[in-house]
């Protein structure tokens, strides 16, 4: 009898040990999961899922600027409550691509959202946000400067023009010295130019260097798909950009086609850690094709 019981026992803590395990078990493959990375007081990163999302708390609730794909809203909130108990109050798209807006509707219509007002014709024309779902369309749009909050909470939103699309929103926040760039600062590489939502090979490097010469105050930039870097770096960018678009010119004069020119083109030695792409987006020739069709118009 007392092995019984003994045996019993046993197996009675094995199975709790099973159901623990289960509940302590890492997410299932394919489970949605970002990363959080604080940039400063109040202001964090997530990383996964498309484009990178910034979370800026402030007194009222969180402010979401871009909602990666669809499907992340929950890996969105689920790393919101390991920081703060407030509700997402409003959310902020940078432009109009899915991997930046594909997650707005798990949010709501409650919820506030704030967009540069071509950034809101583009996603009208969204499989995601047509029918029944244009109810979930931003509410509230920009021209070329928007004052969003009060005091610390302030969020600047500012439009220079065209460069990745038509829309490119640059949200600052003044009390952090920091700002979200979006796409048009992706990361250290060239980049894609989305022609069919009206970005501008020609202006991308005019826009940049209007939103360095008008943005006041900001040393910590959030990138669309890369690690969190300097005011110094954005303004290399920017240089780059217009050294890639002159030498782009010149290749045209020359009566280079785009195949020849994305050929023998290479990174410039004064940009060190800049990488080019021969296939995908962002890639040399796309870029280039982008740069063409604008100086023929």
């Amino acid at each position: 009898m007392r092995r019984v019981i003994v045996l019993v026992a046993v197996m009675a803590v094995a199975a709790l040990s099973l159901m623990a395990a289960a509940f302590q078990a890492p997410p299932q493959q394919g489970a949605k999961v970002a990363k959080i990375h604080k940039v400063k007081d109040n202001l964090y990163l997530l990383e996964g899922g498309g484009g990178n999302t910034a979370l800026f708390i402030t007194e009222k609730g969180v402010v979401v600027v871009d909602t990666k794909l669809a499907g992340w809203g929950q890996a969105i909130l689920d790393k919101i409550k390991t920081v703060t108990d407030k509700p997402v109050s409003m959310i902020i798209n940078t432009h109009t691509h899915g991997d930046h807006t594909g997650s707005n509707d798990f949010f709501g219509t409650n919820v506030e959202a704030v967009v540069q007002e071509n950034t809101k014709s583009n996603m009208e024309k969204m499989d995601p946000f047509k029918g029944d779902n244009a109810k979930f369309l931003p509410g509230k749009t920009f021209k070329d400067k928007m004052s969003l909050l009060t005091g610390k909470d302030t969020i600047d939103l500012y439009y220079f023009g065209r460069g990745h699309t038509n829309g490119d929103a640059f949200v600052v926040f003044p009390a952090l010295e920091a700002m979200h760039a979006g796409d048009m600062f992706a990361g250290k590489g060239i980049p894609f130019i989305d022609t069919r939502n009206g970005g501008s090979g020609a202006d991308f490097h005019q826009t940049l260097a209007k939103a360095v010469s008008g943005i006041p105050k900001v040393e910590t930039v959030i990138t669309g798909h890369s690690p969190p870097m300097t005011w110094s770096d954005f303004k290399e960018f920017a240089a780059f950009q217009k050294d890639f678009f002159d030498w782009a010119k010149a290749e045209q004069q020359a009566g280079k086609t785009v195949d020849a020119a994305a050929a023998s083109y290479q990174v410039p030695e004064k940009y060190p850690g800049y990488t080019i792409r021969r296939e995908g987006r962002g890639n040399v020739k796309g870029a280039l094709q982008a740069i063409y069709d604008d100086l023929k118009k």
